[in-house]
């Protein structure tokens, strides 16, 4: 062969040994069980909602309770725990803190006194339509790893569990 032969180029070995591929047997476990998953995707939504609703000083569920009233005006507390999930002595926390905050008010039934309508105030209205833009922020956040497509059917099925396993929650939603 002649000097002006070119070879292959021979690749040079390296000294450090090719990197094994990481197992990480906890992540292996808790990621194939959908419960811890969807426990970790919500407390990823309330950081989200926390950081785009800063200024409110409001809970993603205190946030529900004001968005419900907001469309359906009047609910007992009953009736408004049902709509956002929450059992009946939670619903009754949150209404009290909501209302200590001016943002709603009881009105006691005047049919039966043992149920209380609930309504919010002008103050609760502004809050509810200051929040939104901000609401909707934390979750495009949240759903904009995914494709739009990936989104419809990401909501259509958690829509599905939710809605198949509805009765066995504490506080099941009203159906």
């Amino acid at each position: 062969m002649s000097s002006s032969t070119s070879r292959p180029a021979v690749k040079k070995k390296s000294s450090k040994p090719a990197a094994a591929a990481v197992v990480d047997p906890a992540k292996e476990l808790l990621w194939a069980r959908p419960g811890f998953l969807v426990r970790r995707l919500h407390q990823i939504h309330v950081a989200m909602f926390f950081e785009e609703c800063k200024s409110s000083n409001t809970t993603p569920v205190q946030y529900a309770i004001l968005s419900a009233l907001a469309v359906m005006p009047g609910l007992d507390q009953t009736a408004l725990g049902q709509e956002v999930g929450l059992d009946r002595t939670t619903t009754a926390d949150v209404v009290r803190r909501l209302e200590e905050r001016g943002l709603l008010e009881r009105r006691e039934n005047e049919a039966d006194r043992r149920t209380r309508h609930v309504f919010l105030t002008r103050e609760g209205k502004s809050a509810v339509n200051a929040m939104h833009a901000d609401m909707v922020r934390a979750q495009e956040r949240m759903l904009s790893p995914l494709t739009d497509a990936q989104q419809k059917t990401f909501m259509k099925l958690v829509s599905q569990l939710v809605e198949a396993n509805n009765q066995y929650s504490r506080a099941a939603l009203r159906s």
